[in-house]
């Protein structure tokens, strides 16, 4: 994949632009990855929880997981939902191969130095490799947030009838709003070219399919995402 509006070379030129961004003052914190599959002890040069690897559940497990992975260690530089304010490396434009898994192992597992300072500790001891691919599948799926800006008029509409059915039900279509959702998932795309974008619309829709009626947490679901969008 051909990055839009960065490189993986134009990424560490942003890490060694940065003089005076530092990371090393932050403790990290614990990933607890228990309910994903064991990998080994020697490293993997590519992501093995991606779904045509590991399968759908174990992609969205490690999505979750690597969620909050990433808000506890790496949102602080990196920007929440992984969109960076310029400071740091905006990670979602990171291919999501091989060659892109090689660059991000190596700066998780040795960290990064610049002129004696830590900008970004190692890992690799401290959370170990699980948690290392867990925080990778979560990047990777971020989606495009100009794609989910362009149809956040209609998620804003779909979750105010949500709400609206979750107090009077008469009349609502979960099945209906779970087809749309899905379609305007499909639509939103990854900026790393993985094939499944972790998008608002995605997460609700996913939601409606499990209990079509579940109108209250698909809206939560929605809210928060196009909060966090804005």
């Amino acid at each position: 994949m051909v990055f839009r509006t960065a490189s993986l070379a134009a990424i560490s030129l942003v890490h060694l632009s940065v003089a005076a961004f530092a990371h090393g003052d932050v403790a990290p914190q614990p990933v607890n990855t228990d309910a994903l599959p064991d990998i080994g002890e020697e490293w993997l040069i590519e992501n093995p929880y991606r779904a045509d690897a590991a399968g759908k559940d174990v992609w969205a497990k490690a999505v979750e997981i690597g969620a909050s992975g990433y808000n506890q260690n790496c949102a602080r530089c990196h920007g929440l939902e992984a969109i960076s304010g310029g400071l740091a490396p905006d990670l979602r434009f990171l291919e999501a191969e091989e060659y892109g898994d090689e660059w991000y192992a190596e700066r998780f597992r040795y960290g990064y130095t610049q002129s004696g300072a830590t900008k970004m500790p190692a890992y690799e001891e401290l959370l170990g490799q699980k948690a290392a691919w867990a925080i990778r599948t979560y990047i990777e799926t971020r989606p495009d947030d100009y794609a989910v800006e362009e149809v956040s008029d209609e998620l804003k509409a779909i979750r105010d009838r949500l709400k609206e059915w979750a107090a009077n039900p008469e009349g609502a279509n979960g099945s209906g709003t779970q087809a749309r959702l899905a379609e305007i998932a499909e639509g939103i795309v990854t900026l790393s070219g993985a094939p499944i974008a972790d998008s608002v619309a995605y997460r609700a829709a996913n939601i409606l399919a499990a209990d079509p009626k579940d109108y209250t947490r698909a809206a939560e679901v929605l809210t928060i995402g196009l909060s966090a969008a804005n």
